[in-house]
């Protein structure tokens, strides 16, 4: 009898396994279908994905992080990337990064934040894509790419996005351009 339930448990202990070692894991959500080859359209590219066009935009700047500006006065920090200055598009964005150990960061900063030329050529945020609250943020700070027909970055060689009010007066970041 003992020797019948040994060899039970054994067999059984062989069979479970075998099939944990043969079973495969779930797919990953990040697993892609590569049944179809994927098109020149479904790749939309940036400034930041082609260092050429970057050196071209941005010629005292040497990569992505050189193009992120910085400000850390009062008790927030933000971080400022342009995203598409160098893509035909609508907007002009920016990826901004609020952080603050001390107070909540639920501003719009789509009514505080001014994008202007050296040409000139100054336009308000439409729009603040970001949370509300919290002391972490990050989105996106989107403005017009035109204004009366013309782009704002036409002829410019200096960009400059003043946010005021959010803990300190003014906070100025500047982009030197082509």
């Amino acid at each position: 009898m003992k020797r019948i339930l040994l060899s039970a448990l054994l067999t059984l202990s062989l069979v479970l396994a075998a099939c944990s070692a043969t079973s495969t894991p779930p797919p990953s959500s990040a697993a892609q279908d590569n049944s179809q080859p994927a098109s020149v359209s479904d790749f939309t590219p940036t400034p930041t994905d082609d260092p050429a066009i970057l050196a071209t935009l941005f010629p005292n700047m040497g990569g992505n992080s050189e193009m992120t500006r910085s400000d850390q006065q009062g008790v927030i920090i933000m971080e400022i990337t342009p995203i598409n200055l160098g893509v035909p598009a609508d907007t002009l964005e920016f990826e901004v990064v609020l952080t603050t150990h001390s107070i909540d960061l639920s501003m719009d900063l789509a009514t505080l934040s001014t994008l202007t030329t050296d040409t000139g050529v100054s336009v308000e945020s439409t729009l603040w894509d970001a949370p509300r609250g919290g002391h972490h943020v990050e989105g996106k700070l989107i403005f017009p790419a035109t204004k009366d027909d013309k782009p704002v970055l036409e002829g410019a060689t200096k960009l400059t996005l003043t946010i005021i009010n959010v803990d300190t007066p003014t906070r100025i970041f500047e982009w030197e351009l082509k």
